[in-house]
């Protein structure tokens, strides 16, 4: 059995009615490729069974301490029931994009059931109007709890269930696991010495946090970043509704490298929070509810070590980024966010990057739970912005990939929503038929966005608008007033 990490951990007790913390990729498959043109839904379930071994996420379920004294473990599963996990459904006609996000929302908004091995996935047929499809396609939506997986350590799992080429490869052998369980009076004991750990634990933490202090000091002193204050309330800000919207638009990677060469020293994901943030001026704008001053992004960043490259879970810090979303101009935006994005590493660099890891370490397991969710219960969670929307850069597959033979040709991601935020957005760059593609992928709460298609164009829009300024070139799409 193994811990749950403090950080891993607050997904568990961040979870409560109407605000589960899974994150989801629909994958969307061609099966033309696959072997008589067919896949069936007993040979994805084979090809899971073969593969079930590689990733821990397939085998293990949480094993809460009693009384909740510590934080949970994972506890092995001897014969997990893969097929238990595996739903196979279908779009109603006429089968296109508008229904599947809305079925896809649907499915992310269902929380995981938590006395199982934390993850699931639907196959889903009936795709024959979507969008720039062939004919026969067929999707698959993979739900992992957040608290198993984060965006870097998705990365590394969804190769696990493809191949190169069309042939499945053999998984290789699986030796049979010694099953390791606790009772709860070994946890009990466990719990004990490790909260007896947690005073001296945080006597460490504030002993660190003086340099840290003196590095934020001297950082404001000579210029090197400004701390993000005042920050304002939009639509997005308020208590989250259980229900869920998602949408995702496909830009061409050339196209956006191509934009970024325009801004001295600006990257991909400058361009891209440019896009999101022009995105969110047209919606909000056509809402009049535009603030006058700056919108703000939390930006994840992934802190593992070298050496802790390969390892599972949670290892994040955050970026708080001003989007400059008070700047019209698309190219002054870009290069606005550009130096607002070397502000905010400096800040996190002289932060610590690991600092939010290591408090959720401390911080007793029931401590954190309580307070959370008395945070909840009393509205607390909606008194302070802490930033407007979530932006996080996910990378996905370098090369083509294949699901039982069948060719990946479309996606897209869904994360979690946090207390005070109803909007998450994810850009994820992959190679789809050969071509680099990069997309945003958003879930809302379906209150605070209603309309995602609306917000989609706005996205579009915001593009072209940004591609016209950088590189003198107007897509041929369509675009919101």
């Amino acid at each position: 059995m193994q811990q749950l990490s403090g950080q891993d951990a607050m997904f568990i007790h961040t979870e409560t009615a109407g605000m589960p913390q899974h994150i989801g990729i629909m994958s969307i498959y061609d099966q033309s490729t696959a072997p008589d043109g067919i896949v069936r839904f007993k040979q994805i379930l084979q090809l899971l069974e073969s593969r079930s071994h590689l990733s821990p996420i397939f085998n293990r379920r949480l094993r809460k301490v009693p009384m909740g004294l510590d934080q949970p473990y994972w506890e092995d599963v001897e014969h997990p029931d893969i097929e238990a996990h595996v739903h196979h459904i279908a779009l109603p006609k006429p089968g296109d994009w508008r229904q599947l996000c809305i079925l896809a929302s649907r499915i992310h908004a269902r929380p995981l059931d938590m006395s199982k091995p934390l993850w699931e996935m639907y196959v889903i047929e009936g795709l024959d109007s979507v969008r720039n499809l062939p004919k026969g396609c067929f999707a698959v939506i993979s739900k992992v709890h957040h608290a198993a997986m984060d965006g870097a350590t998705g990365a590394r799992f969804i190769p696990l269930l493809h191949d190169l080429s069309p042939e499945i490869a053999d998984a290789g052998y699986t030796s049979t696991k010694v099953i390791q369980k606790y009772t709860d009076g070994h946890m009990l004991s466990k719990a004990l010495l490790n909260n007896l750990k947690k005073p001296m634990q945080a006597v460490n933490l504030i002993g660190s946090a003086f340099p840290t202090w003196r590095r934020i000091r001297r950082g404001k002193k000579e210029q090197d970043f400004a701390t993000l204050e005042d920050k304002q309330k939009t639509i997005f800000q308020g208590k989250i509704s259980p229900h869920r919207v998602c949408d995702s638009v496909p830009f061409a990677f050339e196209d956006v490298r191509a934009i970024k060469n325009t801004v001295a020293g600006a990257t991909i994901n400058d361009a891209m929070l440019c896009i999101v943030s022009g995105g969110l001026r047209k919606y909000l704008a056509a809402k009049n509810a535009l603030p006058e001053k700056t919108l703000v992004s939390g930006c994840p960043i992934d802190v593992r070590s070298d050496k802790e490259h390969s390892s599972g879970g949670n290892m994040v810090g955050f970026m708080t980024v001003s989007l400059h979303s008070n700047i019209e101009d698309p190219k002054l935006r870009l290069k606005a966010i550009h130096d607002a994005s070397m502000s905010s590493k400096a800040y996190a660099d002289a932060l610590g990057p690991r600092m939010a890891v290591d408090v959720t370490n401390v911080l007793p397991g029931g401590m954190l739970s309580l307070a959370l969710r008395a945070a909840s219960a009393t509205g607390l969670t909606e008194a302070a912005v802490i930033f407007n929307t979530v932006v996080t850069n996910v990378p996905g597959p370098t090369q083509q990939l294949y699901f039982c033979g069948a060719k990946m040709v479309d996606g897209m991601n869904f994360g979690p929503l946090l207390p005070n935020v109803g909007l998450f957005q994810i850009i994820y760059s992959s190679v789809l038929n050969k071509v680099g593609t990069i997309s945003i992928s958003f879930t809302a709460c379906r209150k605070m966005l209603p309309d995602p298609e609306f917000y989609s164009e706005c996205l579009q829009a915001s593009f072209d608008e940004l591609k016209a300024a950088c590189l003198g070139e107007v897509s041929q799409s369509n675009t919101a007033s």
